[in-house]
């Protein structure tokens, strides 16, 4: 990222939406916002390979593994504005596991870029299966989406759900229940 062509970039939308960038709690703003973006869509320099790092294992599991209830922060790509939330994963080996880390090292990896959530879903869903080749691999976002929230309607308590469900979570629907059983109990 060009951090400089970014806070000139900043600079222009303070001046035309009537600001003075020139002013005390805004001189430093561009840079600020630089910064964040920078963080924010770091994503986009993450790959797979190295958020792996070899840690995928042979191992002969073959029951459902979830981990569920990690937080995320994503931006909309149509907006720019925040959408946040949690995901639940769920995969059943087919003779290999994964590192639990390596889980909601994905999760970021594609929610710190400019998003949609079903878009993000299905990244989700579609790497663990490329990696690992399980029997089946089944993700859930629930997100609050800041465009909605706070411009156009308005809706302050939406919730958005997102599923991609892959193998035997859309081929059984006793295992796609169990999953989303699961998901719904309260944490320990």
């Amino acid at each position: 990222m060009d951090r400089k062509a970014v806070e000139n970039a900043v600079l222009t939308i303070l001046n035309e939406i009537g600001e003075d960038p020139s002013r005390e709690g805004l001189k430093r703003t561009p840079h600020r916002v630089a910064k964040a973006y920078e963080f924010l869509t770091q994503g986009y320099n993450k790959k797979i390979e190295d958020i792996l790092n070899g840690a995928i294992f042979e191992e002969k599991y073959d029951e459902m593994v979830i981990v569920k209830d990690i937080d995320f922060y994503s931006m909309c790509e149509h907006h720019m504005l925040p959408f946040y939330g949690k995901v639940h994963i769920a995969y059943i080996p087919n003779g290999k596991i994964v590192g639990l880390s390596k889980l909601p090292r994905i999760v970021d990896a594609y929610a710190r870029r400019l998003q949609v959530q079903e878009r993000m879903t299905q990244q989700i869903a579609d790497t663990i299966e490329e990696y690992l080749s399980p029997a089946g691999v089944a993700v859930v976002i629930e997100a609050y989406h800041m465009c909605m929230m706070m411009r156009g309607v308005e809706k302050q308590n939406s919730i958005t759900t997102t599923s991609a469900m892959h193998g035997v979570f859309s081929e059984d629907t006793r295992t796609r229940s169990e999953f989303l059983n699961l998901i719904a109990q309260k944490r320990i």
